[in-house]
């Protein structure tokens, strides 16, 4: 399958929806769900997708060599470069980072897809730029982010005096977000990147809200993930080009919000798709 050939260009859209959820609050916003506020549409940043990949991966590739994590949570940053020292016998020096970087490589799926700077510690691997970049996610229409007031009637502490403690959630009723991604040959050569590594990629896309759920994400769905490959390593066409091909529009009145996604109409323009691209619709 084509889009599964790391020696060629890339180019993607993916699409989701969020149903009385918060799919990336903002920590600078007391975890209130991302926002434009000019426009008041609805943000997830690449960091928040790139995170549920590296967990889909982690349960896809467990145990399963070169699918290891490199950005895992309670995990250091410079334990990771120390292992490839002791795995690899090295000491310190320029020639030992170079041979470390290539380690770092070839364990974990996250260095190899999306770059790391791993230049911490006195034990450095040293920098690599990853071959799959992500774009912010934005809602098509604006959303409005509310907060609800919630109790718990348990205690914390036995010596606690009140029995009703207050919090809150944060959620938008509705919104259909829309992401775009970049797999540059090139790089991916340098980082070693595979067939398998597309194709774990790809999969974990699709499976990156199932095994994400939580109270505030219970009603994430991938509603779409369709993929432009090009003839060679360098693309033979604009991305915005063929991203644009994916067209997403109101299916009822401009007045009226949006509560569900068979109120919205996804269209792909396959007609105008330049030669030597190829379309795959894996999702949608």
């Amino acid at each position: 399958m084509i889009h599964l050939d790391p020696t060629r260009k890339h180019d993607f859209v993916f699409l989701f929806d969020v149903y009385d959820g918060n799919p990336n609050g903002d920590p600078d916003a007391g975890g209130m769900p991302r926002t434009d506020p000019e426009t008041m549409q609805g943000l997830v940043t690449d960091v928040a997708i790139k995170r549920k990949i590296r967990n889909m991966v982690a349960l896809l590739g467990e145990g399963k060599p070169g699918y290891d994590i490199y950005v895992e949570a309670g995990v250091s940053l410079n334990s990771q470069h120390e292992r490839a020292y002791t795995e690899l016998g090295l000491t310190e020096g320029r020639a030992a980072e170079t041979s470390a970087q290539q380690w770092m490589c070839q364990t974990f799926f996250d260095v190899r897809m999306f770059g790391a700077v791993m230049a911490t510690g006195k034990k450095t691997a040293g920098r690599v730029r990853g071959p799959l970049q992500l774009t912010f996610s934005r809602s098509i229409d604006s959303v409005m982010p509310q907060e609800h007031g919630i109790t718990r009637v348990t205690r914390t502490r036995e010596d606690d005096n009140k029995e009703t403690e207050m919090g809150g959630k944060n959620t938008i009723a509705y919104g259909l977000y829309r992401g775009t991604g970049h797999f540059s040959a090139p790089l991916a050569a340098k980082t070693g990147v595979t067939s398998e590594d597309l194709s774990m990629l790809w999969r974990a896309l699709t499976l990156m809200f199932e095994h994400d759920r939580a109270s505030g994400r219970a009603e994430i769905t991938l509603r779409g993930l369709y993929i432009f490959t090009h003839a060679d390593a360098f693309g033979t066409a604009p991305a915005r080009t063929l991203t644009d091909m994916v067209k997403v529009e109101r299916a009822i009145p401009g007045d009226q919000p949006i509560r569900d996604f068979n109120n919205y109409l996804i269209t792909i323009e396959e007609t105008p798709i330049p030669d030597g691209v190829t379309f795959t619709r894996v999702v949608g």
